[in-house]
């Protein structure tokens, strides 16, 4: 709406400005035309009542006062030439008559003569203004051309510029007034219309899937509302359906992988445990001096493989039942220092700049990710020249930032994306659930957990837990 009033006023002007151009140029046109024929009246008049011969040759004589009573009556300046362009008698007083062309052009002479027509308009620009000039023969009693009568006309289109101004004033102070009216129709309007499509938007916006959906009801909807509506609702119904279908494809798919991952790890220490056996069974001789040596290695075995089996136990166990988090108040500084007291390496290094940080975690889950981290970074660092792990705490607004460097063989690109997934792991043993379980314990909390790394040069572990727990 505002558009079409904008363009309809400017159209509006356009036409009334060319509309005043031409009315104003055929008002000079017809008034030049009739300003020529009181002019050559007058001229007859005076031919017919004069006592000269009627000729090209008198004519200075003929008019030498006419020309003047003639140019008062009409109040307009002409000039008579002859025949060849001379100029014979001007009605303008001397001292202007020095600026008037004595002859004529020779493109206004050829035209009145080799066309046959006995008039001739020229038009140009002069000190601003539009010139017009006429060009006529003057013909004795007999329709003879005897002379060339020139009318020259200056259009003076004061008035009309001025009567143009003040319409397009009034014009644009009545399309303003439009314009405002429009801006607070459209705004009304629009906000009419767009009301359901504003509540339609909020519901698509607060569509998710982790949760129940609501449906739109709307009184008295339009069609189109109502069929978008009615599409909205489908898709909900169809949504709740997906979503039931993909948690429960999610937790199959969940288990089948878990599944698959204990069973490969608990074939790893299989298989050598079922070699040691065999073995033992294959050279075992109660009569050997050394059974008692050979007995002590084959159980040390069988320990080892015991063990390893119940650390893989241990670890699927950890990650798949998580204890309820306990939100104690603890010095966060305290508590990492502690976890990295079980450590010998001394290339462990830990920094703060406080000694103090208060905030509300779980005291064991705390250590849990602090060692972690710590022994992903001592596995990063053992063919390095000068191993090196920095773990930092400090206090970033209302956050708790800790971060575990190392300068090790960093992450390359292709392994990022699953650096937290459950089973990943580039080292030949073991699970691949210790970042997946930090990252559990980390977004339990709130916080967050992020990294950055260089090939063969090392990688940075940054936490941020909220000191305040939610809820």
């Amino acid at each position: 709406m505002i558009t079409l009033v904008v363009i309809a006023s400017v159209l509006i002007a356009g036409v009334t400005i060319y509309q005043y151009k031409e009315q104003g140029k055929d008002y000079h046109d017809d008034r030049l035309q009739r300003k020529e024929e009181q002019i050559l009246k007058s001229i007859w008049y005076v031919l017919k009542e004069t006592t000269y011969p009627v000729n090209t040759e008198n004519l200075g004589l003929i008019f030498r006062d006419e020309i003047y009573k003639i140019a008062n009556v009409e109040n307009v300046n002409f000039n008579i030439y002859d025949l060849e362009g001379n100029l014979i008698k001007s009605s303008r007083p001397s001292f202007e008559a020095d600026s008037i062309a004595n002859c004529l052009d020779s493109n206004v002479l050829n035209y009145l003569r080799e066309t046959g027509e006995s008039r001739f308009v020229e038009e140009k620009r002069a000190a601003g203004d539009n010139y017009q000039a006429t060009y006529t023969y003057i013909n004795d009693l007999k329709f003879k051309p005897i002379g060339i009568l020139n009318l020259p006309y200056f259009e003076d289109n004061t008035f009309n510029n001025m009567e143009l101004r003040e319409f397009l004033f009034r014009l644009g102070m009545v399309y303003l007034l439009m314009l405002v009216l429009a801006i607070v129709l459209a705004y009304f309007i629009s906000k009419f219309i767009t009301r359901s499509l504003q509540t339609i938007s909020d519901k698509i916006n607060r569509t998710n899937l982790t949760r129940q959906n609501e449906k739109i009801y709307l009184a008295n909807p339009g069609d189109e509302i109502a069929k978008l509506v009615d599409s909205y609702n489908r898709m909900i119904d169809e949504l709740e359906e997906s979503a039931v279908k993909l948690a429960k494809s999610e937790r199959e798919q969940a288990w089948r992988e878990m599944a698959k991952q204990v069973a490969h790890e608990i074939k790893n220490p299989l298989t050598p445990l079922r070699l040691t056996v065999q073995s033992f069974e294959r050279k075992f001789d109660p009569n050997d001096p050394d059974i008692q040596k050979k007995v002590n290695e084959f159980s040390k075995t069988l320990i080892q493989q015991i063990d390893t089996m119940s650390n893989i136990a241990t670890a699927f166990s950890s990650f798949a039942d998580m204890p309820a988090q306990q939100n104690e108040t603890l010095n966060v500084v305290k508590v990492v220092k502690l976890a990295l007291e079980i450590f010998n390496e001394d290339y462990i290094h830990f920094i703060t700049d406080e000694e103090e940080i208060i905030a509300k975690l779980d005291r064991t889950q705390l250590i849990r990710v602090i060692t972690n981290l710590v022994k992903n970074a001592i596995q990063a660092v053992p063919d390095v020249e000068s191993p090196r792990i920095l773990v930092t705490v400090a206090t970033e607004g209302s956050q708790v930032k800790i971060s575990v460097a190392d300068n090790g063989v960093g992450i390359s690109d292709e392994n990022r994306e699953k650096v937290f997934e459950p089973k990943f792991t580039t080292k030949s043993s073991g699970t691949g659930l210790g970042l997946g379980m930090v990252k559990n314990i980390v977004e339990n909390y709130g916080g967050t957990i992020n990294f950055t790394s260089k090939l063969g040069k090392g990688t940075v572990f940054t936490i941020r837990f909220p000191k305040e727990q939610k809820g």
